[in-house]
This record gives C-alpha cells, structure tokens and sequence, in this order.
C-alpha cells in the first residue's frame, strides 16, 4: 500500500472548542489542516454549534439507564466513531480544555456504559491529536491541557499523534508565532 492509498483512507475529525469563532486556536488548526495529502477527508465541527446537554454521570444510578445518544450528542459521538484521527482543537482556558471540550470528553463516560456502542472498540487504533493557542509565550501552561489528552488517548487505546501549541491573544495574533506557524507545517 503506497502513503497515497493510506492518505485516501484516513479521515480527521476537528473538533473546534473555542468560544470565538475564527480565533487563534482554529487558524492553527486550520494552517495545519492545510498542509494533510488531498483525498484525506476532514469534517470540522465547532463545538458550540452542536451543543451537548449537561453531563449526567449515570454509570451508579440505582437502573442504569443509558439512553441511546440522540440530537448532537449522536452527531457527534458518529463522527468521532467516523475519524481516524481525532483533533481537539481548543484554547487554553485555565491551564486546561475549555468547557464545550471537556464537557465532550466528559460524554464518553456514558458512551463507553452503552455496550452496544462498542465504544472502546471503535476508537482503539485511532490517533488523538491536540491543537491550542493561549496568551502565554510560555508552552508550559498547556500542560493540564494535554495532559488529559494523553491520558484520554491510552485510556481508549489510541495513539498519541502529537500537539500543536501557539501563542496569541488578539484574533490572528498567532501567526506572529513564528514556531507555532512553522509546526503547523509538520504535524501530521
């Protein structure tokens, strides 16, 4: 199988978890994006125009009732089942994921207690990348950020693809970074 063939058969899923649209945080994902083989699929879907309902922690109810994913939450949990490679795409805010982010991660919970979903499953193999901008030069603030990311990817049994991290404030502002800029070039 040449790269082209595997190139056509791999499918990215961004996930955008910013509260702006167009920010620091997707012009880095989408100058990254940019530089993936034609014929690799993408789908990007922003989080705050699919909103997930409150997460309910439902694993030691006294029935344990799971309901099927319906509305954005089944969007969502199929597109993700859909990607090879998953990319959370999200500002630091507060040293970690902002809240549409975390609160997707957090629905997995309840995903990996419907058996039927085979959730583990479906994600095993795949790759978790992470894709964030904060206003701090200092890279060191994205560490709880990608932290959880990491620890998400082996819990589920998914490669760790890498991170992409830039520096800005004002929407653009991270195209100043000059190694946030020159890493899009060579994430995936």
């Amino acid at each position: 199988m040449t790269d082209i063939d595997q190139n056509v058969k791999r499918s990215f899923l961004f996930l955008l978890g910013s509260g702006r649209e167009g920010g620091n945080t997707e012009t880095l994902a989408r100058r990254a994006a940019a530089q993936l083989p034609t014929g690799v699929r993408q789908t990007w879907l922003r989080l705050s125009d699919h909103p997930l309902p409150p997460f309910e922690d439902l694993r030691h109810s006294a029935d344990r009732t799971f309901a099927p994913p319906t509305g954005n939450e089944k969007l969502l949990l199929d597109a993700t089942l859909d990607a090879t490679d998953l990319v959370i795409a999200s500002p630091v805010y507060w040293y970690s994921l902002s809240a549409s982010a975390k609160l997707y991660l957090d629905h997995w919970v309840n995903w990996l207690s419907i058996p039927e979903l085979r959730f583990r499953d479906g994600m095993k193999g795949s790759t978790l990348w992470a894709v964030a901008a904060s206003s701090s030069a200092d890279r060191t603030v994205a560490e709880p950020l990608l932290g959880s990311l990491r620890a998400s990817a082996a819990y589920m049994g998914m490669r760790w693809g890498g991170e992409l991290l830039g520096s800005g404030t004002a929407p653009g502002a991270v195209l100043e970074d000059a190694e946030a800029v020159a890493g899009a070039k060579t994430l995936f």
